[in-house]
């Protein structure tokens, strides 16, 4: 693999530009009391500067997501008993997601028999690049990854060492070296890029990788990987193809998590202040426009 060690920049912001010209996302995301990680993601993805984020949630929580991020258009599916997405659900979601220019799924979606055919349905039916995360990534990982081969559309996924491991079968390596060649091997045999969070994050295509520097261990904090999965999705909506959008991701997430530590401590540092830093993180050279 050929290593890469340049950050890709999203282009100048077009003087007549609108907000179709920056993409629209859909974010599939949260249940019954995780409706934070639906508002985490989707305002990810408008502070990385999507024109439009439109949360799909289960129809039980719609009032909070919409109440958590008013600068989002929310739309409830049906749920179950216990606020996760029924089957029934999933031909409208993915029926939606053909109508966007990218789709992530998985923060706080929980696990269910609705859900497992939704995480199938979006990768089988939807035509636009995908990232996967989280329960998403927990689901395919029960049903197998097989199907992953055959998307018609980018795929990327962005699994912590534990859901790596899951999706492959075996532990997932230590060292930096059997990481690389693990992560680079799973995203050949499986046509997507690989993002593996840790120290030092790697993502990978199979043929070129790249290893991130910035960030620090207070991003170990629940809803970091929320707002990571949307960078990325706005991103892919604003042009940049999957490895670069996901590069840039983990650079820019990384270098806000800096920021927010700097101003918050590792110690005191949320999900929140690393959202909030994002901003920030993007108006450093060279990303500034």
């Amino acid at each position: 693999m050929n290593e890469i060690r340049e950050v890709p920049k999203l282009p100048p912001r077009e003087p007549g530009g609108h907000k179709g010209t920056y993409g629209r996302v859909l974010v599939v995301a949260g249940s019954r009391g995780m409706s934070g990680a639906a508002v985490l993601t989707g305002t990810a993805v408008m502070r990385s500067g999507a024109g439009l984020c439109t949360i799909a949630c289960p129809e039980s929580i719609q009032p909070i997501v919409a109440a958590g991020f008013p600068c989002a258009i929310t739309e409830g599916f049906s749920d179950d008993a216990t606020g996760r997405f029924r089957k029934e659900a999933s031909v409208d979601i993915c029926d939606t997601a053909n109508r966007t220019d990218a789709c992530a799924c998985g923060p706080g979606i929980n696990q269910s028999d609705g859900v497992d055919k939704l995480v199938l349905d979006l990768i089988a039916t939807v035509a636009k690049p995908l990232i996967l995360d989280a329960d998403a990534l927990n689901s395919l990982a029960k049903q197998g990854v097989g199907q992953l081969r055959s998307r018609k559309a980018a795929t990327i996924l962005t699994p912590h060492p534990g859901e790596f491991a899951r999706l492959r079968g075996v532990p997932t390596p230590t060292s930096d070296d059997e990481r690389l060649v693990a992560a680079g091997d799973f995203s050949s045999q499986h046509g997507v890029v690989t993002l593996l969070k840790g120290h030092r994050t790697i993502v990978t295509d199979g043929e070129r990788y790249f290893v991130n520097t910035t960030g620090n261990p207070g991003m170990a904090t629940g809803g970091s990987g929320d707002v990571l999965t949307g960078v990325i999705a706005a991103l892919i909506g604003q042009g940049l193809a999957a490895f670069e959008a996901a590069v840039l991701g983990a650079h820019i997430h990384g270098r806000a998590g800096d920021l927010a530590a700097a101003t918050m401590g590792q110690i005191g540092m949320t999900a929140l202040d690393i959202l909030n830093h994002l901003p920030a993180a993007f108006r450093e050279p060279p990303f500034a426009h």
